[in-house]
Formats: structure tokens, C-alpha cells, sequence
């Protein structure tokens, strides 16, 4: 799903994108999806992101979230989820998992939802059927959660 809007605002984070020439949702989820997976000097500050260029799946969605929040997107919902980790979905776990006699650890990763569609910008390859047909549970957060 391309889930989109202009950006309009002339609050904090839509000022920065506009800035680096990204004027709607979509271009500015697609910048901060392929910046590095890393965790960031100061996660407090709203603009960590694109300050470090670089964040987590918390930090990435977060800035997404209040960017969404800025231009009226009440819609977009900021989710923590715990999903089962397994050898399918996650690079490098399988042995581990076999070692232990285990199929899957839980695992919590954040992302957006608009509607029924799960949005994850975190950029590490996980496809969304992936997270969608592992999820146990999942609650919508604040980005200060």
C-alpha cells in the first residue's frame, strides 16, 4: 500500500523535510527508510533521524508518526508490536533457535498502520507478510512512548 499526503505544515519535522526537497509522505518515508539501521546520539530529540541520519525502527516511525500528526494525518497510528522471530523472517537466528530447541523468540518492532495496512520504513528487508502473519499482539504507542 502508498499511503500519501502533501506536506503542508509549517510545524518542526515538515520544515526539515521540505527542506531536503521531500514534499509528501511518501518521498519522505522512502528517505528515511534507506538510511542506515543505527541507533541514534540523543532518541529525545524529535529530529534525531534526520540529524544522525540514521535510527531505529522506533526513532524512524516516530518521526514519521508526528510528521503525519503535523499535517492532519490523524490516521496514521504508530504501533509497537511482538511478533514471533523466527529463521524465516529474520537473517542469522535459525541456528540459534535449532540450538535452544526453539521455533521463534518474541520480538517487539515498531511500525506504522493506516487502516489494515502495516507501513514499516525501518529499512531491513523484513517483507510485511512477514510481520503481519507473525504478529501476537500489538498496541498503538505515542512517538514519546
Amino acid at each position: 500500500m502508498k499511503y500519501t499526503f502533501d506536506i503542508i505544515a509549517n510545524a518542526t519535522i515538515s520544515t526539515f523535510f521540505k527542506k531536503l526537497g521531500f514534499g509528501n509522505f511518501i518521498r519522505a518515508s522512502e528517505h528515511v527508510k534507506q538510511l542506515p539501521y543505527r541507533r541514534n546520539q540523543d532518541k529525545n530529540s524529535i529530529t534525531c533521524v534526520l540529524d544522525d541520519r540514521c535510527g531505529t525502527c522506533s526513532t524512524k516511525h516516530a518521526l514519521l508518526k508526528r510528521l503525519a500528526d503535523e499535517n492532519g494525518h490523524s490516521g496514521v497510528k504508530l504501533m509497537v508490536g511482538i511478533y514471533k522471530m523466527d529463521g524465516h523472517n529474520t537473517d542469522g537466528i535459525k541456528p540459534v533457535l535449532e540450538r535452544h530447541g526453539l521455533n521463534y523468540l518474541p520480538e517487539a518492532h515498531n511500525y506504522l498502520r493506516v487502516n489494515d495496512a502495516v507501513l514499516d520504513f525501518t529499512g531491513l528487508g523484513m517483507r510485511k507478510a512477514d510481520l503481519s502473519n507473525n504478529l501476537l499482539t500489538e498496541i498503538e504507542i505515542t512517538p514519546d512512548q
